[in-house]
């Protein structure tokens, strides 16, 4: 398959739930089949009957797959024996997302773009942007997926796009010019990336919440309600939260009503599973996130892999969601790895970042978990604070509260505005969390 087949894709959504479930037991029958090419999965998949994977109880004959697995084989066995393509069929490398250990390169083959373009076309049809919007894009490009096929797929879709990027190549006082110099009415990055931003606007006397941007478009890491709403406060503008796995693709996003992220079922099968016994939870009850993917499992066969995402899955349609109505949606909570053990208590990142960011004088922060001088455990906040507001009595309140919602009392340290901006530049995703000890 050519490069220039990409642009041949089938864009339209499924016309009913009866049409998503035809596609499910037809291509959940070509992956499992597709799998057992792979000698990682054939021993695995023995017992499987691939003519009754409609039956629940069969396709939980599937093991979970689990990262540690897959990084327990290493690089070259990895290639050998969980990957089913050739190298004459590659057509580029993603690297995984995560923030911890060494991470993956998973091939992709020429029809698996194909079929993960159509994953992130529609976001902008979710989003509602179309032709005549200009997208300034800040995610890394390259190696990392969704930066460069966020860009493919805007094109594709008619908008055009600034590849800005991130890191050193485009620092923030340069992507905050171009955004001034340029205009953009979308703006899409990391959502820890547009708090540094507009942080940074902030020091630097730029007013972003009266610019262009009329819509953020985020992904990569989780949403919590306030962190959307410092974005949409700071930025002046409406925010859609999207999900994506590299394992898979571009796999939801959220629409007008806000009101949970629409899950492409028929490019990719979700279950919602209780985090320690792996059984199915209640319907809309929270539980981890299993994916399989349907279609992007040519050159790796992903399935029933765990995700770490806490969701709750919502079956019931938006009736006033249009062509979007027919998906089911996900509530997305927090990643399950998310805490710090602080002398004896769990301190949840999700947690401590929604009560940090609710607090309007506070602009950002970073929490390290830390050894003291007396050699005991303690908990270090860097914040940065409003301009014209007392840095010393937030910090007294911070330190206060999170003492007495937390049951650890921080150690405060206030910080220039921008600092924390500048520190985080060169990361991926910006390393808010920190454990020090050791």
């Amino acid at each position: 398959m050519s490069l220039a087949a990409l642009y041949d894709l089938p864009l339209a959504t499924p016309a009913s739930r009866a049409e998503i479930a035809a596609i499910q037991s037809e291509r959940k029958r070509l992956a499992v089949e597709r799998a057992r090419r792979s000698p990682f999965w054939k021993p695995r998949l023995g017992h499987v009957d691939s003519d009754r994977l409609d039956d629940p109880d069969e396709w939980r004959k599937i093991p979970i797959l689990f990262k540690e697995e897959l990084r327990a084989l290493g690089d070259a066995r990895f290639h050998r024996e969980f990957c089913g393509v050739e190298r004459s069929d590659i057509c580029e490398y993603w690297r995984s997302g995560g923030v911890t250990g060494r991470p993956f390169f998973y091939p992709r083959s020429f029809a698996d773009i194909r079929h993960a373009m159509v994953g992130f076309t529609r976001t902008f049809q979710a989003a509602g942007v179309g032709r005549g919007n200009l997208a300034h894009l800040s995610f890394p490009l390259g190696i990392h997926p969704a930066g460069q096929m966020w860009a493919r797929a805007a094109q594709l879709m008619g908008i055009g796009v600034s590849w800005v990027g991130a890191g050193a190549a485009a620092p923030s006082k340069l992507q905050l010019e171009l955004i001034d110099r340029l205009e953009p009415t979308v703006w899409m990055g990391m959502p820890s990336y547009g708090v540094h931003l507009a942080n940074l606007a902030e020091a630097e006397g730029v007013d972003l919440a009266g610019g262009s941007v009329e819509r953020i478009l985020c992904t990569a890491e989780p949403l919590s309600a306030a962190k959307r709403d410092k974005l949409a406060r700071q930025w002046g503008a409406e925010v859609f939260d999207m999900l994506g796995m590299t394992e898979v693709s571009m796999v939801a996003a959220e629409g007008s009503a806000h009101d949970g992220l629409h899950v492409w079922t028929d490019l990719v099968h979700v279950e919602v599973v209780d985090p320690d016994s792996h059984e199915p939870v209640a319907p809309g009850a929270p539980g981890a996130l299993v994916a399989s993917a349907l279609y992007t499992n040519d050159a790796t066969p992903f399935l029933r892999w765990f995700t770490g995402d806490i969701v709750h899955y919502l079956d019931e349609p938006l009736d006033d969601a249009g062509p979007l109505s027919v998906f089911p949606r996900l509530r997305h909570t927090h990643r399950t790895a998310g805490f710090f053990k602080v002398r004896g208590v769990n301190i949840g990142h999700a947690e401590l970042e929604d009560y940090l960011f609710a607090d309007r004088e506070l602009n950002d922060f970073k929490a390290e978990a830390a050894t003291g001088g007396d050699g005991n455990d303690l908990l270090r906040l860097s914040i940065e604070v409003a301009r014209n507001a007392d840095a010393g009595a937030v910090a007294a309140r911070v330190a206060a509260g999170v003492g007495g919602a937390f049951e650890v009392t921080p150690e405060m340290a206030v910080l220039e505005a921008g600092t924390l901006a500048r520190e985080f530049e060169g990361s991926v995703k910006a390393p808010r969390f920190v454990d020090r000890r050791g």
